[in-house]
């Protein structure tokens, strides 16, 4: 059994899902498997994704499901059901991990504990500079000096999350922030999201679904979330910011599991094995 499945979020964008997976095999921690859960992307793409995921020295699993609007939360679901490891990390597919990302996952992991991490929102030109190549060659591993000066006039925004400090006492010295939980940077034990049936399939917009929902229904259950300073690094590619127009739907959703505190969905990973 791996030690870790990573789980991708992903449509339509194979030259990031390149990119994250070059991260991937740049992790200090080595034993895990990723899947990636597409939420209904082309077929070209879907072709794509099968020619390239054996050129890994981990496993590569594709979950695909047709294109019927926004389902993330279901095909996140069957990517839980098919993980092989007790312990899931979540990413977005415009994500790229740190090369301690696993590791730093795994060692803050704990029972009853949601593990969050938060993001570098990288600007247009630093996105365009990566490739799979110079990345397998180490450049993540260095560029904090081009972080800073794109930083400069907001082009690149958080970049003090870039910074990483190894040292355990500093970590414990400073502690964790108390930040919620982001889809695109968390990690829980299976039997967890069991608990409370996987992530709610009546979301059907991006936002609070893949996130808040769960991180609720969670702390109903005694979990806590931990965020720890300077560690759980990971880029986010720039793109355009995207519509949030079911924001409205999602909190009514939300709204209704927590004036009823209801910690187990009635439309989750159950229904998805009936």
């Amino acid at each position: 059994m791996k030690r870790a499945s990573i789980i991708i979020s992903f449509y339509n964008n194979p030259k990031a899902l390149k990119l994250i997976l070059a991260a991937l095999q740049m992790q200090s921690e080595k034993d895990f498997e990723a899947i990636i859960a597409d939420d209904g992307s082309k077929k070209e793409v879907v072709n794509e994704i099968d020619s390239i995921k054996k050129n890994y020295s981990f496993p590569v699993k594709h979950l695909w499901h047709e294109d019927q609007g926004f389902r993330k939360n279901r095909i996140l679901n069957q990517a839980v059901l098919a993980a092989e490891s007790n312990y899931l990390i979540f990413i977005d597919g415009d994500c790229i991990p740190h090369r301690h990302f696993i590791h730093d996952h795994l060692h803050f992991s704990r029972k009853n504990r949601i593990v969050a991490g938060r993001r570098v929102n990288l600007s247009e030109k630093l996105s365009k500079s990566l490739t799979p190549e110079n990345i397998l060659k180490g450049k993540l591993n260095r560029w904090l000096p081009s972080l800073l000066m794109e930083s400069f006039g907001g082009k690149a925004r958080y970049v003090e999350k870039a910074i990483y400090l190894p040292f355990e006492s500093i970590n414990k010295a400073l502690g964790s922030t108390k930040k919620g939980v982001l889809g695109c940077n968390f990690s829980v034990h299976k039997d967890g999201l069991y608990a409370i049936n996987g992530f709610d399939m009546r979301y059907e917009m991006p936002c609070v679904g893949e996130d808040v929902d769960p991180e609720y229904r969670l702390k109903l259950l005694g979990y806590d979330v931990f965020t720890p300073k300077f560690r759980l690094i990971q880029y986010h590619l720039f793109h355009l910011r995207q519509s949030r127009d079911g924001e409205k739907i999602n909190f009514e959703i939300f709204n209704e599991t927590r004036k009823h505190q209801i910690s187990r969905c009635d439309v989750g990973l159950d229904q998805l094995q009936a």
